[in-house]
């Protein structure tokens, strides 16, 4: 893939014509704490670090998602629609944002000092409901919370004509078409920074969609994050997950294959990790993921320089549990050694 550069324009036939385009609205969220400042991590430490939620001013799209002193870092700013409804779910306008929002969307800062300025949508982030934006590093110094941002919805039910058994989510149709796909032989080649097995795909599991929010990669094991370069991730980083299936949630199934886009970053929490929202996903003898290094939304819209990947270790790596337990030895000789997660 070295030959073919991430933001090539492909042809692929979309039905944009038929696709409506709808206004939606968040505020800039403020961070939530719980009443516990302590998370536990999967090594059992406890560690106060900041979180979701707010304007985070010194990580954007393309840089590094693993080894920050922080837990689930949402770059750029974060949105939340806190408007109640008298109709349907009180938290409904959120809901609808959550849905409505696809990567690739753009969104336009209509309140406050940067009124006018616009960013990229970058992902959704699940169970806390954002959606996240990405601005110019001098816009996010001004944003403020709780500036109103509205987002140019376009994408909800976007198809690749000639290619029905693949399901497009979550992705508007600039993205799909500078994303440098192309076809052979009955297949899509989608450029992807990583491949990932669907095993070690964690928090997100049990959801009968994929519209609202992403899945995690989990980072635990250290050969498992060698063997697939995982310490490489960035924020906005196309990744495909092998066996997985996101049709009507994800799930693990063979012969199947998700791609989709690195949203928010580490965690210390088992379950957790990086996360992914889902774009694509189909049977692996219609999606052929090809490895660039480029293959990052930064790269894709043109919105900075692109940092160069390298490897971080999440900061539970050096942490890990290696404990011994001795059993009495008028009982027994036997010793039981608990291994590193």
């Amino acid at each position: 893939m070295k030959d073919q550069p991430a933001n090539h324009r492909n042809t692929l036939q979309i039905n944009q014509p038929d696709l409506v385009m709808v206004a939606v609205m968040g505020q800039v969220a403020h961070p939530v704490a719980a009443g516990n400042p302590y998370r536990i991590g999967h090594d059992g430490v406890p560690r106060v670090l900041p979180a979701t939620g707010g304007i985070v001013l010194n990580q954007r799209v393309g840089d590094r998602c693993v080894g920050l002193m922080g837990d689930h870092i949402e770059p750029g700013a974060a949105l939340h629609n806190n408007n109640r409804e008298v109709i349907g779910a009180r938290n409904g306008p959120n809901l609808a944002l959550v849905t409505y929002a696809c990567v690739g969307n753009i969104a336009r800062v209509i309140s406050g000092p940067c009124n006018g300025k616009r960013g990229l949508v970058t992902g959704k982030h699940g169970g806390v409901d954002h959606v996240l934006v990405d601005f110019p590093a001098a816009v996010l110094q001004r944003l403020q919370i709780g500036d109103r941002v509205q987002i140019n919805s376009y994408g909800l039910g976007l198809q690749i004509s000639d290619y029905p058994e693949i399901n497009v989510t979550n992705c508007s149709p600039s993205l799909l078409q500078r994303w440098g796909i192309r076809e052979n032989n009955r297949r899509l080649q989608v450029p992807v920074t990583h491949r990932i097995p669907a095993k070690i795909m964690g928090s997100g599991l049990g959801k009968n969609s994929v519209w609202r929010g992403d899945y995690d990669i989990q980072l635990f094991d250290p050969h498992v994050r060698a063997r697939y370069r995982l310490e490489t991730l960035r924020f906005g980083d196309f990744v495909a997950i092998y066996d997985g299936d996101t049709r009507f949630g994800p799930s693990y199934r063979q012969n199947r294959i998700t791609i989709g886009i690195v949203v928010h970053g580490d965690s210390t929490v088992s379950g957790h990790g990086p996360g992914v929202t889902v774009l694509l996903t189909g049977p692996a003898n219609r999606l052929q993921p090809m490895v660039h290094s480029r293959a990052n939304l930064a790269a894709l819209f043109n919105l900075r320089a692109l940092p160069t990947a390298r490897a971080y270790q999440p900061i539970t790596a050096n942490s890990n549990l290696n404990l011994t337990l001795n059993v009495e030895p008028a009982r027994s000789q036997t010793k039981f050694s608990y291994l590193r997660y």
